[in-house]
């Protein structure tokens, strides 16, 4: 029931009103937290899984940002549950190889618990554009009324102890989810993910770790997360990602100054096939899709909201597909419903 309920909403981040939405998707900061007495998930029992779960159960239930949200025992969801989750950005694709544990998830959707994924809590708050602070700001406060409720693992000199040893210390991982068309079109990219890796940013794919970047679409997160308090992290994060956008927005104005009509041929020859395809994958639809966004952002088309765009990216996903139709789809039916979804969304809109 919850999932269904989903369906029907538009998750806030994807609303597109934030800071510099036109550039940064998301933002979102994820806190890795363990319980002390338990080992951590790889060494638990299956009476341990339990305790934990029970006890995140009713400290969220107890904490006034999270008592009135879902909570979803993996146990009881399918992979196509998870799947679905997961293209919404509110688990990991770690969590969902994971039998046990639980998401705890608020009902707009900024705010997602898993429970026993890598560690036995990561909490994270997802925000429109660029909004890190904001994140940090909501996501310090669930943390502090969790930790009234719950004790979790801290030494003095080394900070919160997690499985993984990248994320000891503040257990703070800051991202934002930027689309990127510009820097790629004019084979900036490379050298701009280069650069980031000597500033200890992590770029990854569409859906975090272990994914590769779709549609010019790339996410960026610090790896330090010992040697620095939590704001020092997110103001060097904030400052990188800051240059990132500037750097979107030259390459924008370089294609739209210097290379005008190769430009404007991808905007308009990407809506055309989106709006007359009737069979699309997944990989083609969120490049056009891309495309398309790009004209939208840079003034170019009209009539066409960001948000229903940032939308019909998750939509043309394989498990909000089937969720959508309600039965299980081959892969030519998904390509067949996914242009159908397509043409019916973009029917107002006009090609020039």
């Amino acid at each position: 029931m919850a999932l269904e309920e989903l369906l029907k909403t538009t998750c806030e981040w994807l609303k597109g009103k934030g800071p510099d939405s036109d550039i940064v998707v998301s933002s979102r900061i994820r806190l890795a937290r363990n319980l002390n007495g338990y080992p951590f998930c790889s060494k638990l029992s299956k009476d341990e899984e339990k305790n934990i779960v029970d006890e995140v159960h009713d400290a969220t239930q107890a904490t006034e940002p999270t008592q009135d949200a879902y909570f979803l025992l993996n146990e009881d969801l399918t992979d196509l549950d998870k799947q679905f989750l997961l293209e919404r950005h509110l688990i990991s694709v770690e969590h969902t190889a994971k039998p046990s544990g639980a998401t705890c998830l608020t009902k707009d959707e900024t705010v997602s618990i898993m429970v026993l994924e890598e560690d036995h809590l990561r909490l994270q708050v997802l925000s429109s554009g660029f909004s890190v602070k904001n994140c940090w700001e909501t996501i310090n406060r669930i943390d502090t009324l969790l930790e009234e409720k719950l004790s979790f693992s801290f030494h003095n000199m080394l900070g919160y102890l997690t499985a993984c040893p990248t994320n000891v210390g503040t257990g703070l991982r800051a991202s934002c989810m930027l689309h990127l068309p510009s820097l790629v079109i004019t084979k900036q990219i490379n050298k701009a993910l280069q650069a980031l890796v000597k500033l200890n940013i992590a770029a990854r794919g569409l859906y975090g770790e272990g994914t590769e970047a779709s549609g010019n679409f790339f996410q960026f997160s610090n790896q330090v997360t010992l040697g620095q308090n939590e704001m020092e992290i997110i103001d060097g994060f904030d400052k990188v990602i800051r240059q990132i956008i500037d750097n979107e927005r030259e390459a924008r104005r370089t294609l739209t100054e210097k290379k005008q009509d190769r430009f404007y041929d991808q905007i308009w020859r990407s809506l055309g096939v989106l709006k007359s395809a009737r069979l699309i994958n997944s990989r083609e639809a969120t490049s056009l899709l891309s495309m398309v966004r790009l004209g939208v952002d840079s003034g170019i088309i009209e009539g066409l909201a960001r948000e229903k765009l940032n939308e019909l990216l998750i939509f043309c996903q394989p498990a909000h597909l089937q969720k959508l139709v309600r039965r299980n789809l081959s892969s030519s039916e998904r390509d067949k419903e996914r242009a159908q979804l397509i043409r019916k969304t973009l029917k107002s809109v006009d090609v020039q």
